[in-house]
């Protein structure tokens, strides 16, 4: 089919509604009856609660309950002692938000305290190898390292980053006739039914979740936490329908974050810049009641060409709220230490970051032997140093100045795995010629609306208003977690495959129709254009297959996944990125100048989309660079900064000039509309890149994040 609206720099199509106020988010919904509950935390990091009092709560007007006991529901951790500073204990309903607020302030609870650790570096804390973590190893690194012409070896560290999305957690639950709805803030509708379902003890099949707009979510919606399942709980035991928002400080420990995490680094090389060795170790906090694990090996073993590799992940328990997944998972601190230190081996070596990576360019996925399906790196790495302008870069620290400012350059490579799953769409076209695709997918911000849209018209041979895609609801055909940079690929596909066979399906009818203009066509010689079926001069129309049929649509649910392709072929995206910064070099002062980008993310559906999630991403990395770190009080494991005034994220002053561009390239090897996932990608490199221009600008090799003004005094 000839491609028409792929590749139109297309607006979002819902982005009237979202900018005029009449986008309702899952707080907004108006629910007859609707109560308001919030929750009481607990402020011990562990113990057990020997005494709540609610009678305080119970005497404020327009408190109506105070649920205290949760023994019959099944969460994630201990529900009959706190594992961790913040877990709800309570929950306060009552007719207004003013008067739960306030009812949740007179409850007091008595605690018989245990000794908590929420610092997972204070002495003597055991560390553990996870399960889906082993320790791996290829050829003879330490061998290599020690014999290694040239070598680095850092000591890397990160903070705590929680999200910050401005909508904040949020649930209405609704019960009619022992089934349960939820207007629900997720990223993934389906996971958040059967989770409810199996907390309350209920059949998925009575859950339906609905998520049609999401304000942010950057991983924070992935998992349910407690508070949806006690707004179904309260619901339930009140009676009438309940609303849970958290407020931004119960955001902060309500639920998951990046763990922080500690990494040594070591690269061994030749003068010649080839490098033989990398010793990757990390470790990441953890909670004692769940262990949480992401990417941080991935990249190390293997975005370059390292022939004696070992890797070894750790995690340490401590009494604090499960970490979750946070935009670039895992990847992103792998990734930092990584490039860090190829920086810190180019500058020791004399040889510019750009040709060092150059010349580590594997042939083929070292890890488990694949071939690449695409890999244009190469290309990322020329179309983003020649837009950038790298050859300006003058490789002695510290040599160019702007007045007072230090003013440096700094590149790092990107590159996350082309995550494809198991998905499900449906098409329906009606008799006026119009058509929806449904998918049970999310859009906390990417525009999958949009962009699913577009490869739906596409393959239905309809222009872009004639077609809508459904999401947001549990019930709609299977689709996996809005996250890992999956939903392109996945739905995307799911919807391409589907609707071509509804397109199929209309010509098959058309030419076994005598009453058609088609009847007795090839349907291989059939094409369709703006809902016109022709060929050879001949014409027919949904429309008109339609009304002949008497039907007032047809519709098909198709399936796609990627089946074994996994263990084919090796695909990722890839970037380069390419950052300008200033240093005060009195104040300690680091100022983003410019940063530029350039990606394989495969087939650029949506280019006008695309490219504002790769400025996000950047924004994000930056935060991740030079703002973002949660402080904990590790007397009682209390957030300190848990608020938009004290936990610093960028603003537009610290995001001047920001670009991206993609390479010309798909990837038909690892879906059927050619795409690779940019969501994550886009954070990837950036803070690496930023960290290594400050290095430029300084001389100074700054390895914890973010990078504090003090640390370049």
């Amino acid at each position: 089919m000839a491609t028409t609206v792929v590749g139109q720099r297309l607006s979002r199509v819902d982005a009237r509604r979202k900018v005029t106020g009449t986008a309702t988010y899952s707080a907004e919904h108006r629910v007859e009856g609707l109560l308001y509950g919030v929750i009481v935390n607990g402020t011990v990091a562990r113990g057990t609660v020997c005494r709540i009092s609610v009678d305080a709560a119970l005497g404020h007007p327009g408190v109506l309950h105070v649920l205290t006991d949760f023994g019959s529901l099944r969460l994630v951790h201990p529900v009959d002692r706190i594992a961790f500073y913040g877990q709800p204990i309570a929950v306060v309903v009552a007719e207004t938000l003013e008067a739960a607020t306030h009812g949740a302030s007179l409850v007091e609870a008595t605690y018989e305290r245990q000794d908590a650790v929420t610092d997972f570096d204070a002495p003597g804390i055991p560390s553990q190898t996870p399960a889906d973590e082993p320790d791996y190893s290829r050829g003879d690194p330490a061998g290599a390292l020690a014999s290694a012409q040239v070598k680095v070896d850092l000591e890397l560290t990160s903070a705590r980053e929680n999200h910050n999305p401005i909508e904040l957690p949020s649930t209405i639950a609704q019960w009619q006739d022992g089934r349960l709805t939820l207007w629900d803030k997720s990223q993934w509708a389906q996971g958040a039914a059967r989770t409810v379902a199996g907390a309350l003890g209920i059949a998925v099949g009575d859950v339906r979740v609905l998520n049609e707009f999401l304000g942010g979510g950057f991983g924070s919606g992935i998992q349910t936490y407690d508070h949806v399942v006690l707004a179904a709980f309260a619901a339930r035991e009140v009676g009438k329908p309940v609303k849970v928002v958290l407020t931004r400080r119960q955001f902060y420990y309500g639920t998951g974050f990046r763990p922080a995490s500690r990494h040594r680094m070591a690269l061994g090389s030749s003068t010649a810049g080839r490098v033989s060795a990398l010793v990757y170790e990390v470790r990441i906090e953890n909670a004692r009641y769940q262990t949480y694990t992401d990417g941080l090996t991935d990249l190390p073993q293997f975005l370059y060409g390292v022939p004696n590799t070992r890797t070894a992940y750790r995690v340490t328990p401590v009494d604090v709220q499960s970490p979750c997944s946070m935009r670039g998972p895992g990847v992103v601190l792998g990734n930092f230490a990584l490039e860090t230190a190829m920086d810190q081996l180019a500058h020791e070596l004399a040889v510019d970051p750009v040709e060092l990576r150059l010349r580590n360019e594997p042939t083929q996925d070292e890890v488990n032997q694949l071939p690449f399906s695409t890999r244009k790196l190469r290309e990322c790495y020329a179309t983003g140093a020649r837009r950038f302008g790298w050859s300006r870069r003058n490789a002695e620290p510290g040599s160019r100045t702007d007045g007072d400012l230090l003013i440096g350059m700094g590149m790092a490579t990107a590159s996350y795995h082309n995550n494809r799953r198991d998905s499900s769409a449906r098409a329906r076209i009606h008799a006026d010629g119009t058509a929806e695709v449904f998918a049970a997918t999310a859009d906390m911000g990417p525009g999958t609306t949009t962009s699913v849209m577009q490869v739906a018209a596409d393959a239905l041979g309809l222009p872009a208003s004639a077609v809508t895609f459904r999401l947001g609801d549990s019930s709609y055909p299977t689709a996996p977690l809005h996250a890992a940079a999956c939903t392109m690929a996945s739905v995307g596909s799911a919807a391409h495959t589907t609707c071509n066979a509804l397109r199929a399906e209309f010509i098959r009818r058309a030419v076994a129709d005598p009453n058609s203009p088609l009847h007795g066509a090839n349907p291989a010689d059939v094409q369709v254009r703006d809902g016109r079926l022709e060929t050879s001069g001949a014409r027919d129309t949904y429309r008109d297959i339609l009304r002949r049929a008497g039907l007032p649509s047809l519709d098909i649910t198709g399936n796609w996944g990627p089946g074994d392709a996994d263990s084919k072929i090796s695909t990722y995206g890839y970037g380069a990125v390419f950052a300008e910064v200033s240093v005060d070099p009195l104040l300690g002062l680091v100022r983003i100048r410019r940063i530029f980008a350039a990606y394989d993310v495969g087939r650029v559906i949506s280019p006008k989309l695309a490219h504002s999630q790769a400025i996000g991403g950047m924004v994000g990395g930056i935060g991740m660079a030079l703002l973002e770190g949660t402080v904990t009080d590790h007397r009682d494991g209390r957030i300190v900064n848990a608020s938009l005034a004290d936990y610093l994220v960028p603003v537009n002053a610290d995001v001047p000039d920001l670009d991206a561009a993609f390479v010309n390239t798909e990837d038909p090897q690892a879906d059927p509309i050619g795409v690779k996932g940019l969501g994550e990608i886009t954070i990837v490199g950036v803070a690496p890149a930023i960290g290594n221009a400050v290095f430029n600008a300084t001389g100074k090799r700054l390895t914890d994040l973010p990078i504090r003004p003090e640390a370049l005094l």
